[in-house]
């Protein structure tokens, strides 16, 4: 492992981040494309009521529900699950970066990193949003 570790350069490390970068936003747009095709398909001759405001569905709302309604091939939820994998992608990078700096034995960054990504959890997680 230790060898592996060792031939990783800064410039393949950071040519990773900028794939994972370009397949989380490729892969999270193409599963909103067919998640809209599929609303459209089932829900595009509707007319809707913009006099009452209906809020999010349920099941919208969190990762289990979001996840039922994919497996129901639902519309909505495809969508939503594209936007989740979006909103990860760059946390995904701070995870990497945090790994990268680590190999370079760059101590500071790494904490640096790490709390930039505790700030992040915790307020993703519930924080101070109310």
């Amino acid at each position: 492992m230790k060898q592996l570790l060792s031939k990783l350069k800064d410039k393949d490390i950071q040519q990773l981040i900028g794939k994972q970068l370009r397949f989380g936003v490729i892969i999270s747009s193409i599963i909103v494309t067919i998640g809209g095709v599929i609303y459209l398909v089932r829900h595009g001759h509707e007319n809707p009521s913009y006099r009452t405001f209906t809020g999010v569905r349920e099941g919208l709302n969190h990762l289990p529900g979001i996840w039922q309604g994919v497996l129901e091939n639902r519309g909505m939820n495809i969508i939503q699950l594209g936007i989740v994998l979006l909103i990860a992608t760059p946390i995904i990078r701070i995870v990497f970066s945090v790994i990268a700096f680590f190999i370079e034995k760059d101590y500071l960054y790494v904490f640096i990193t790490l709390l930039v990504l505790g700030i992040i959890t915790y307020s993703m997680l519930g924080g101070l949003a109310g």
